[in-house]
């Protein structure tokens, strides 16, 4: 199951300090009068996804090939939906790029990439990803409820796991689609809250990962298309079945890899498709 071993507060902090020393720190920026984003800005600047799987030094090109190994191991259905080499020469943003695993890939396959991050620490990483692989990236610290951009400005909106973690996801989905093109293309994922990782975490009690962030939200199907409602048409593909856990350890962590992951996927797919964990939505303006 999908949790972190351990806190990331120490690990930021030290990369902050080296930062600082270098002079290349970059301080959180604050959102004036809005306590809440200011919440999610510090928890995201102290925690990095996926850092306890990387055995490479923080901020090599090792430690961003084993994030990369590990989230499209874990994320297998992802280069099967998303098309990261279809866009060559669009104009590609993505809300919530993080580290930038997934912007590089759509940057490689020829696109113009712009991301953006409410988190300062995450936006250096990136650059460095970017600048590690030769590639070039528009990366800034922005907050996507507010986005500070002209309207109909991009081809193509990609925000995979973020609406779910923002204080308002219906005013970032409208922002989503205010920056779009018409005919543009908007690509989001969210948390299936009628999924086979909610129930199993709610039955085991185990916590899910990122569960002490401070906002969390699932959806049903029926309310990610109404927070999707300004685009013309949307289309969900649930996704994300179980798949063995390399973060988990102990007796709960070998039932779910030795028994539950190959039982449960000994059933058609088409019978629990509903239940996928990932809600993935493509919209059009």
């Amino acid at each position: 199951m999908e949790k972190e071993n351990f806190s990331m507060f120490e690990v930021a902090a030290a990369e902050n300090l080296k930062q600082q020393r270098n002079g290349a720190y970059v301080a959180p920026r604050l959102i004036a009068g809005d306590p809440l984003l200011n919440a999610i800005c510090e928890y995201w600047n102290a925690h990095i996804h996926d850092l306890a799987v990387a055995e490479h030094p923080v901020g090599t090109k090792g430690f961003f090939d084993d994030l990369d190994e590990y989230r499209f191991d874990k994320l297998c259905y992802l280069p099967k939906v998303v098309d990261f080499n279809g866009y060559r020469g669009k104009k590609i943003l993505e809300i919530g790029c993080g580290v930038g695993i997934d912007l590089i890939r759509f940057a490689r396959g020829g696109a113009r990439v712009t991301g953006v991050d409410l988190a300062s620490q995450s936006i250096q990483f990136a650059k460095k990803n970017f600048e590690l692989r030769g590639l070039e990236a528009d990366l800034r610290v922005m907050n996507g409820e507010a986005l500070e951009f002209a309207g109909n400005s991009f081809d193509v909106v990609y925000a995979h796991g973020v609406l779910q973690y923002t204080a308002d996801a219906a005013k970032m989905a409208k922002e989503m689609h205010r920056v779009l093109k018409p005919g543009g293309e908007a690509i989001a994922m969210v948390y299936n809250r009628i999924s086979w990782l909610n129930a199993l975490s709610l039955l085991m009690k185990v916590e899910l990962e990122h569960e002490d962030a401070p906002v969390l939200k699932k959806y049903s199907q029926g309310e990610f298309k109404k927070m999707l409602s300004p685009f013309s048409s949307i289309r969900l593909v649930p996704e994300r079945f179980p798949v063995a856990s390399r973060l988990q350890q102990g007796w709960k962590a070998a039932a779910f890899n030795r028994i539950f992951v190959p039982a449960f996927n000994l059933i058609p797919r088409f019978l629990v498709r509903p239940l996928g964990w990932h809600l993935m939505a493509f919209c059009r303006k």
